[in-house]
C-alpha cells in the first residue's frame, strides 16, 4: 500500500531524513517511535504533502501512485490522512460542516456529486455510535474549547468519517491522560480493517499497549535503524533511546 524508497528530505537546508525505506501493506498497522529531533514527525509531514520540507530524493507511492508531485489536498483525495500533533481550531465552523465538506470535496475531486443528506446522516449516527462519541458533539464548533482528548477524538471521528486508505497518527497519544488514550486507541481499533493501513508515530510505548502494531520501527537522526515486533517497544521502554544512539553513533 504504502511504498517509501530512499528517502531523503530537508528543511531551511536542513537535511532530516536521510535515506527512508518503508513498506506497509493493506491490514498493517506500523509503529514510528524513536528520540526527539529523530525525525519522525518530518516523516509524516512529507508522506502527507506539507510544503514546509523539500524531498532531495526518492519516493513515495501510494498502492502503485506516485505521490511526488501531488499537493496535500491532492493527497488526501488519493486517501491519505494526517492526525496533526496540535489540531487547529476553527471557531464557527461546527464538527459536522467541517467534515461534509471535506467529504464532498473528496467525492468532488473523483468526478462524484455531493453525498445524499440521508446516507451522510446515516454515516454520522453509525460512525458516531462505533466510537461512543455524543451528538452534541457533533455540533460544537472545531475543536474549539476542546480539550486534548476531545481533539484526538475527534480527529479519530473524521478518520472514520472519511475512510481513508492510508492514515498517519502523529502523536496522537500527546497530553492524554490514561482514560482519554484508552477511548482513542479503542477508536483506532474499531477502524482498523484489511483493505486500510495505519502508520502510529510514538515517543512512548505506552500507547501500544492499546494499539498493538504488526511492526515497530525506531527513527534516530533520520533514519529507521532498527525494525522489530511489539517486543522492541518493550524493549525501547526498558533501556531508553541511549542505547540506540550507542549502537549508531
Amino acid at each position: 500500500m504504502l511504498k517509501i524508497e530512499n528517502l531523503h528530505a530537508r528543511v531551511e537546508e536542513k537535511e532530516i531524513l536521510k535515506g527512508i525505506n518503508l513498506e506497509v501493506k493493506p491490514g498493517e498497522v506500523h509503529a514510528i517511535m524513536g528520540p526527539n529531533g529523530s525525525g519522525k514527525s518530518t516523516l509524516a509531514s512529507v508522506i502527507a504533502g506539507r510544503e514546509d520540507f523539500e524531498v532531495t530524493e526518492g519516493n513515495i507511492s501510494l498502492n502503485g501512485e506516485d505521490l511526488g508531485d501531488l499537493d496535500p489536498e491532492e493527497r488526501a483525495h488519493a486517501g491519505v490522512f494526517l492526525s496533526f500533533q496540535y489540531p487547529v481550531e476553527i471557531p464557527g465552523v461546527t464538527v459536522t460542516n467541517f467534515i461534509k465538506a471535506a467529504i464532498n470535496e473528496s467525492r468532488k475531486a473523483k468526478g462524484l456529486e455531493d453525498m445524499p443528506a440521508n446516507e451522510m446522516l446515516s454515516k454520522f449516527r453509525e460512525k458516531s455510535s462505533l466510537l461512543e462519541i455524543d451528538r452534541k458533539f457533533l455540533s460544537r464548533s472545531l475543536n474549539e474549547g476542546f480539550s486534548g482528548g476531545e481533539k484526538k477524538r475527534n480527529e479519530i471521528f473524521q478518520m472514520a468519517m472519511l475512510e481513508p486508505k492510508l492514515a498517519i497518527l502523529d502523536e496522537t497519544d500527546s497530553g492524554l491522560d490514561i482514560d482519554a488514550l484508552r477511548i482513542v486507541a479503542n477508536g483506532v481499533n474499531k477502524l482498523r480493517g484489511k483493505d486500510n493501513a495505519i502508520v502510529v508515530i510514538t515517543h512512548y510505548q505506552r500507547l501500544l499497549d492499546y494499539i498493538v502494531p504488526d511492526h515497530v520501527h525506531v527513527l534516530y537522526n533520520g533514519k529507521i535503524v532498527k525494525s522489530g515486533t511489539k517486543e522492541l517497544a518493550f524493549e525501547l521502554e526498558e533501556k531508553g533511546y541511549d542505547w540506540i544512539k550507542a549502537e549508531n553513533e
